[in-house]
């Protein structure tokens, strides 16, 4: 299937300061994360007949002009199962579908990928997996407190490596030619970021902050609130398995 990438400026706080909007097949065409209007998104859109709009997730910086272009194009719009209330609220559309894990939509594949976002989804066109916030060719994801789950990210990361797509299409930034590497590296730095994390814990940061101060090694000027709600949602899943504890709004090792 044809994917074209067409990028467009929109507040974010991801460092491309632009999100990736995708127009893939043609005659039907699926419009995925129209996140603004541009002129070159209109000329693809009028370009491919674009009959159906999906999100990869509701943030605003991916769903901006979505209620414009399934106005424009009369198109059919898709929200995740169970979140169409969510969906409505983000986009101002009331989503004429449901989606789950393994419909299709024109071709294009769903694939449930929670994490970064609670509603988060990647969509399989042929071989390549147009991976929304899941994956980046350069950097992290945030995945913070209170939406950010680290258990399902890092489960969505493996799911994806296990697919082996040939090419990932990403919500921020350029392609990304080595999937497979990618969720590697993406793997590594979580569990990486993850033991910096518990070491600070066991070394005796017992608050949000003295754990970020403690787990990061780097500027974190502009920055320190995404940190911190990283930090809080590693703690959260650390929690979870029993290796650390909440007390009076403290955290505690685990002996």
């Amino acid at each position: 299937m044809k994917v074209t990438r067409v990028s467009v400026d929109v507040p974010t706080r991801a460092p491309t300061g632009a999100t990736n909007a995708y127009v893939v097949g043609q005659d039907p065409a699926v419009l995925v994360d129209p996140a603004a209007r541009s002129d070159a998104l209109d000329d693809a859109v009028a370009d491919r007949g674009v009959e159906h709009v999906v999100a990869t997730h509701t943030h605003p910086d991916h769903v901006g002009a979505l209620a414009h272009y399934a106005d424009a194009c009369h198109a059919t719009t898709w929200a995740r199962y169970g979140r169409t209330r969510p969906f409505e609220s983000a986009t101002g559309v009331v989503p004429d579908r449901e989606l789950r894990d393994g419909d299709d939509v024109a071709g294009l594949t769903a694939i449930e990928t929670p994490g970064h976002a609670v509603d988060h989804l990647a969509f399989r066109a042929d071989d390549a997996v147009l991976c929304g916030d899941l994956a980046v060719a350069e950097g992290s994801v945030v995945v913070g407190h209170p939406e950010g789950d680290l258990r399902a990210y890092l489960t969505s990361l493996r799911r994806l490596h296990a697919q082996s797509p040939s090419v990932l299409h990403p919500g921020h930034g350029p392609a990304i030619e080595s999937p497979r590497e990618a969720c590697e590296r993406l793997l590594a730095h979580r569990l990486d970021r993850e033991r910096r994390v518990l070491a600070a814990v066991r070394d005796g940061a017992d608050t949000v902050a003295a754990v970020t101060d403690a787990a990061y090694d780097k500027d974190l000027a502009g920055v320190r609130d995404l940190a911190e709600a990283t930090v809080h949602a590693h703690v959260q899943k650390l929690v979870h398995e029993g290796r650390v504890r909440w007390q009076d709004g403290r955290v505690h090792p685990v002996a």
